[in-house]
């Protein structure tokens, strides 16, 4: 069994390198892409306390979440990690997961899965993402990662078939 695990923010957001709103974040547009290329469930990591839709007041407080390494409550998810293969999703905030994703992958039981990263991003791509990826799951195996710019989601069908190539001829043997 595989599942798409995701964290995702609407409301303001950087586009081409203007601040724009979306109703939907662009990691979560990605997650239904990819779940429904895969035909298979997706969990969304919600936070309990909301980050704004201001955009630059988020920037402040993923900066500060960077610096203290803080670990943001997020809302139980029940049996989010059957199966083996796991697609985990996430935007490069400032170069790096959000904590929220770190403070899941800490708590959850991830060892011996096999992870395939994807992210949505505005130049930074997958910034130190799997760096921190990697030293929060040691006992799994991280596949090669799908970066999307964020302004480009809503056409990254094309894309997302293509990396999902790897994960069919590796699931065929495992």
């Amino acid at each position: 069994m595989v599942k798409v695990i995701y964290f995702s923010r609407e409301g303001e957001n950087l586009v081409n390198g203007q601040i724009n709103i979306i109703n939907q974040g662009n990691t979560k547009q990605l997650a239904k892409i990819i779940a429904s290329q895969l035909d298979c469930d997706m969990v969304e990591i919600k936070p309990v306390k909301d980050y704004p839709i201001s955009y630059l007041e988020t920037i402040d407080i993923v900066e500060k979440e960077l610096r203290e390494n803080s670990k943001p409550a997020y809302y139980s998810v029940k049996n989010p990690l059957y199966g083996n293969h796991l697609f985990i999703g996430f935007p490069t905030w400032c170069g790096s997961m959000p904590r929220i994703m770190k403070h899941f992958l800490e708590q959850e039981n991830v060892s011996k899965k096999i992870i395939y990263p994807f992210c949505t991003h505005e130049g930074s791509g997958f910034g130190r993402s799997l760096y921190e990826l990697n030293k929060v799951c040691p006992l799994s195996s991280v596949m090669p990662g799908l970066a999307i710019q964020g302004s480009r989601v809503k056409t990254s069908q094309k894309s997302v078939s293509n990396w999902l190539v790897h994960y069919k001829h590796y699931s065929r043997r495992n």
